[in-house]
């Protein structure tokens, strides 16, 4: 999908993009010539996860742009300043961060032991602060800057807190640096949240949630990023926004969503939150 719009030139700093969705958004912007750097913890094959930074960097060189493997834990202070210290010296910059990495568990709150919740509660919500706080002394700098934080729209409603309190608290935690950050770097930098409609099949759904069963109702991860595509080249005016990627796409122009499903014709699952 194109919609005219380019990130050539651009340096985007994405969390957790060694698979999945993160990747796909690098891929998207690397078929720009865009620089793409891959700030992840993965540089050994995992036996049920496929790919590091270094096959991810390969994948995007190929597709045409540049890319930067950084060995990131993102609750590691040091190591995300030292990452992004890295990209300024290497690209010049920072354009664009994509605050993709993620920990899940869907268990209630008996069932979460608090190392879980730890987990998730310092890679999602202080994760995402720490890489914006880190990025933004660079993103305002640049021309037309963005966040992009992978976080759902903030709706309080509680058959989304019941089934999974710890988890659904440290995903709107990302949604809130959005609501926070967009008012105050308004005019500066655009800050949004991107969400799909409908699960994404990647290899952590698959291995984590369910299965090919699960997969199978969902989408690919190229719509997540022809979604963010979209969003990334806006101006900085469209900030604070909770999209969700079907409505982004269509908004766009985009009529037919039939490729992006993993079977044609299968009965789509939605996604949490939506």
């Amino acid at each position: 999908m194109s919609t005219g719009a380019s990130l050539k030139g651009k340096t985007l700093f994405i969390s957790g993009a060694s698979r999945g969705i993160g990747k796909a958004i690098g891929l998207r912007a690397a078929r720009d010539g865009a620089n793409v750097v891959i700030a992840a913890k993965t540089t050994e094959p995992h036996p049920k996860l496929p790919g590091t930074i270094y096959t991810a960097a390969e994948e995007i060189e190929k597709a045409g742009g540049k890319a930067l493997a950084c060995v990131v834990d993102i609750r590691d202070e040091a190591q995300v300043l030292a990452a992004v210290k890295k990209t300024v010296e290497t690209f010049g910059g920072i354009d664009i961060l994509v605050n993709n990495a993620s920990a899940i568990s869907l268990t209630d709150t008996l069932g979460t032991p608090m190392k879980r919740y730890d987990l998730m509660h310092n890679i999602n919500t202080r994760g995402t602060f720490l890489c914006s706080q880190a990025c933004l002394p660079h993103l305002l700098k640049a021309k037309t800057p963005h966040i992009l934080n992978l976080s759902p729209p903030l709706n309080m409603e509680e058959r989304w807190f019941a089934p999974h309190v710890a988890y659904t608290m440290a995903k709107f935690g990302m949604s809130m640096c959005v609501l926070g950050m967009a008012g105050e770097f308004r005019g500066r930098v655009a800050v949004n949240a991107l969400w799909p409609k409908t699960v994404i099949a990647t290899s952590a759904v698959q291995n984590l949630l369910g299965g090919d069963e699960i997969v199978n109702q969902g989408r690919t991860p190229d719509i997540m990023a022809d979604a963010a595509h979209v969003i990334l080249t806006k101006d900085v005016s469209y900030t604070g926004h909770f999209d969700i990627d079907e409505n982004v796409l269509r908004a766009a122009g985009v009529t037919d969503f039939a490729k992006y499903s993993v079977v044609p014709g299968a009965e789509l699952m939605p996604d949490f939150f939506v």
